[in-house]
C-alpha cells in the first residue's frame, strides 16, 4: 500500500513537473531582450506614496530629479507622523526658486491613512487639476514608485518601446523588481542573525528576478499581466477610463496594484511586463515585517475573488486568461486547504513508521527508497529550478551548490505563505481590512503608531 501511494504521488508529481518547466521555465530562459524606445515621446509623472518615510523620501526624490529630469515627482504624504513633508518641502526649495518638478500632495484625516488606493487616487486628481485640457493624455505616462524605490536609468526608454507604450493598446507596464540590499548585511551584533537576514533578503530577490518575472512572462501568453505596487506605469488615459468620472482608478481593496490591473484589462486595455529594466527596492531583514507584508499581500488576494464574476463575463479575457486569473485569486484558498491536507501523507508515514517498522523497512530495502527520494526531488523541483535559474542569471559568480542551496531555501520560503494565508483568513474574520504598512529596515519601533507590525 504504502509503495503504491508513493508511486502515484511520484509518476503525479513527474507529469506536474515537466508541464511546469515547459509552461513557464523554458519560455523565460529562452526570452530575449526586446529594442528600446524612445521616453522623450512621452510625459511622465512618478507618483510616490508616502506614510513615515522620512528615512527614505530624500534620496528618492534626489534620485530621480537627478536621474529623469524632465520628469514630475508626486509625493504624497499621507498624514507622516514624522518628519516627511519637512524633507519634501526643504527639496522644493534647495535651490532656491521652488522647484517646479517636485509637487507635494497633502492628506489630513479623515481622508488620510485610509490606504494607499486613496493615496494614489488623491495625486492623480492632482494631476488631472494640473494637466487641465492637456490633449493628449494618450501620452501622459504615470508611474507608481515606493519611497525607497531606485529606477534603472533605462526604465522610461524600455518602457516607451514599440510593443510597450509605443503601442497604443497599451495601458500598463509593469517593470521588473529587485532588492536593492541583495548584497548588504544588516548591522546586527550576531552573525547568524545576519546570516539569516541577509539570506531572507536574497530570497525576497530571487523570487520576483525567478519566479514572478516568469509568471508574468507567460501571462502574456494569456493577455493577463499583472500590476504591482512599485515600478507600475500606467497611460494616464487608461486611468482616466477606469476612474469613470469617479477621480478614483485605484479602489478600496489591499492589492491596488493587481485590482488596478484588473480593471483595465476589464476595459480592453492590454497589460504589459518587462525584464530589460527594474526598480529597485530594500528587501526586508524582519521575518516578522516580512510576514505582515504577505499576509496584507495574501488577504487583498482574497479580497479580489469577488471580481471572478465580472473576468467570467467580460470580453476582454480569452479562456486561458480567465483561467490563469481564477488559479492566482483561488490560490490563498488553496493554500489554506494545503495546511491541512499536505501534512497528512507525511503523518501517515510517521504512523506507519512507528507502528509497523518492519514492513517499512522492507518496502525501503526493496527499492521503495528509490520511489521516496524520487517523489521528494519532484515535489521540491518546482521551487529548486528557481535557485538554478538565479544562480546562473543573477549571480553568475557562484556555483551550483549555491544553486541548490537557494533552491532548496526558497522551498521553505514559499511555506511562510501557508501562514499568512492563515493570518489574512484570521484578519478578514475579525474585520480587520485596514492597509498594515510594513516599516522600512531604518525604521525602529516607537510609542507613536507609525507602522504596526499587524
Amino acid at each position: 500500500m504504502f509503495s503504491t501511494l508513493i508511486g502515484v504521488f511520484t509518476y503525479t508529481s513527474s507529469g506536474v513537473f515537466i508541464a511546469y518547466v515547459c509552461a513557464i521555465v523554458v519560455p523565460f530562459v529562452c526570452r530575449r531582450r526586446m529594442p528600446e524606445g524612445n521616453g522623450g515621446e512621452f510625459e511622465w509623472h512618478f507618483f510616490v506614496p508616502c506614510r513615515d518615510e522620512e528615512t527614505v523620501i530624500g534620496d528618492t526624490i534626489f534620485r530621480l530629479r537627478s536621474t529623469f529630469p524632465a520628469a514630475h515627482v508626486w509625493v504624497i504624504d499621507d498624514d507622516s507622523h514624522d518628519g516627511t513633508a519637512r524633507v519634501v518641502t526643504s527639496l522644493m526649495h534647495a535651490e532656491g526658486d521652488p522647484d517646479p518638478h517636485i509637487h507635494l500632495v497633502g492628506r489630513r484625516p479623515p481622508q488620510a491613512r485610509t490606504g494607499k488606493g486613496d493615496a494614489l487616487n488623491a495625486a492623480y486628481q492632482e494631476l488631472a487639476a494640473w494637466l487641465g485640457g492637456h490633449l493628449s493624455w494618450e501620452k501622459v505616462i504615470v508611474g507608481v514608485v515606493d519611497a525607497d524605490g531606485v529606477l534603472a536609468p533605462n526604465c522610461l526608454d524600455v518602457c516607451a518601446a514599440d510593443h510597450l507604450f509605443g503601442d497604443g493598446a497599451v495601458g500598463a507596464v509593469q517593470v521588473e523588481v529587485r532588492m536593492l540590499n541583495r548584497d548588504t548585511e544588516p548591522d546586527w551584533p550576531s552573525r547568524p542573525k545576519r546570516w539569516a537576514a541577509l539570506k531572507l533578503v536574497q530570497l525576497q530577490d530571487m523570487e520576483f528576478r525567478t519566479a514572478i518575472s516568469a509568471i508574468q512572462h507567460s501571462r502574456a501568453y494569456a493577455g493577463t499581466v499583472a500590476m504591482g505596487g512599485n515600478g507600475q506605469f500606467t497611460r494616464m488615459s487608461a486611468l482616466h477610463t477606469i476612474a469613470r468620472g469617479t477621480g478614483q482608478p485605484w479602489r478600496g481593496l489591499l492589492l491596488e496594484d493587481y485590482e488596478l490591473g484588473v480593471h483595465l484589462l476589464m476595459a480592453g486595455w492590454r497589460t504589459a511586463s518587462t525584464s530589460d529594466s527594474y526598480v529597485s527596492q530594500e528587501g526586508l531583514y524582519s521575518l516578522r515585517r516580512f510576514i505582515t507584508q504577505r499576509t496584507r499581500w495574501g488577504q487583498g488576494t482574497m479580497q479580489c475573488v469577488r471580481y471572478l464574476p465580472s473576468v467570467w463575463r467580460s470580453p476582454h479575457f480569452r479562456a486561458l486568461g480567465v483561467t490563469e486569473v481564477s488559479y492566482y485569486l483561488i490560490q490563498p484558498w488553496l493554500q489554506l486547504v494545503g495546511a491541512v491536507v499536505y501534512p497528512i501523507p507525511l503523518l501517515l508515514l510517521l504512523g506507519q513508521v512507528i507502528s509497523e517498522p518492519a514492513a517499512l523497512a522492507s518496502v525501503l530495502t526493496g527499492g521503495g527508497w528509490l520511489m521516496l527520494t524520487l517523489f521528494a526531488a519532484l515535489a521540491t523541483g518546482p521551487f529548486v529550478v528557481w535557485g538554478f535559474i538565479y544562480q546562473f542569471q543573477c549571480r553568475r559568480e557562484r556555483g551550483l551548490v549555491a544553486g541548490l542551496g537557494m533552491g532548496l531555501g526558497f522551498a521553505l520560503y514559499v511555506c511562510t505563505f501557508y501562514v499568512t494565508s492563515v493570518r489574512a483568513v484570521y484578519r478578514m474574520i475579525r474585520g480587520q481590512h485596514g492597509w498594515s504598512k510594513t516599516r522600512r529596515n531604518a525604521e525602529t519601533v516607537s510609542s507613536r503608531e507609525v507602522a504596526v507590525e499587524a
